[in-house]
């Protein structure tokens, strides 16, 4: 049941209860339990309840018809595995291609205005900044710039980042599963800089990635802005239509 005295939010408790019910009762397609019945199950306010229920949707786990309510979504499913679904790594394995990430560099740095509004902490904290180049068959794929929390990652080092994907490192080295990752991507061309790094022509067709990616606390852990390259990165997305 729900602690209301815990510092984990309400809204958050709720959230990982109303998932463990779906799993254990529900199946695709069957009609969600409503706010009031929820409300009164698990003795919340509506608003609390309202705001569980976005995060669900977002999630996978639930879809609304118009005029007929909230049912079960299968779609979490399809994201149980997370660490596929948003890995360089495997998406490269899957193409066929063996991948490899070079660390450029990794330093400690206090955040700025843009930094901490993007990563949900103070101005002036402490977080880590890492550039990496991505790379396929020995062709340069991404070049990705990550911004996450220090007090999260203590004693985060250039050796742990080559010893393992970054999505594998959070959970086994710091105990941050991920709970799911909004991205953001759009067409563009490669400035001068950047250019140099994918070793192509300034002006090259590329594609912008933003990607923020969230614990299951519900904190962000990761804010990273990426460039790829137009002629070989296939980005795939699935959309599910209800």
């Amino acid at each position: 049941m729900l602690e209301k005295n815990s510092s984990i939010p309400l809204y958050n408790q709720l959230i990982d209860v109303l998932i463990e019910y779906i799993k254990m009762n529900l199946n695709d397609d069957e009609k969600m339990l409503s706010e009031r019945e929820i409300c009164l199950k698990y003795d919340v306010s509506r608003t609390t309840v309202r705001a569980a229920l976005n995060e669900l949707e977002e999630m996978g786990y639930i879809f609304k018809r118009h005029g007929k309510g909230t049912f079960v979504s299968g779609l979490w499913k399809e994201m149980q595995n997370l660490s596929d679904a948003y890995s360089f790594t495997e998406q490269m394995k899957q193409m066929g291609k063996v991948p490899h990430t070079q660390v450029v560099s990794l330093e400690e740095l206090a955040a700025n205005q843009f930094v901490a509004k993007h990563l949900g902490v103070e101005e002036g904290e402490r977080v880590y900044k890492m550039k990496r180049l991505r790379s396929a068959e020995d062709m340069k794929m991404m070049y990705e710039t990550t911004f996450i929390p220090a007090y999260l990652f203590p004693d985060l080092t250039i050796s742990k980042l080559e010893s393992m994907p970054l999505y594998e490192l959070f959970p086994r080295l710091y105990n941050q599963d991920i709970k799911y990752a909004d991205e953001e991507f759009y067409a563009s061309v490669l400035q001068e800089k950047e250019s140099e790094k994918l070793g192509l022509p300034a002006g090259s067709a590329c594609l912008r990635i933003r990607r923020t990616t969230y614990s299951q606390e519900n904190e962000i852990i990761e804010y990273t802005l990426s460039v790829a390259r137009g002629d070989q990165f296939v980005y795939k997305i699935r959309h599910s239509k209800k």
